[in-house]
């Protein structure tokens, strides 16, 4: 078995409650990992400043496009 995350895992305001497609993200010195929050022991991404912002600013420029 996997030794427990020591990072502060966080899932968005958005996520819903049924446990079902959500990511988790935890804050770390030069960037954020991303995971997926029914796999805690599984594979995770990490992003560096620049690219985390980027993608953001890509989430919410394709949010506006659908409304």
């Amino acid at each position: 078995m996997a030794a427990p995350s020591t990072h502060q895992w966080f899932k968005s305001s958005y996520s819903g409650g049924s446990g079902t497609e959500c990511v988790e993200c935890a804050l770390v010195d030069d960037g954020i990992l991303v995971r997926d929050s029914k796999g805690e022991a599984g594979p995770l991404i990490a992003l560096g400043d620049a690219a985390w912002r980027a993608f953001l600013r890509d989430v919410l420029d394709r949010g506006h496009e659908t409304h």
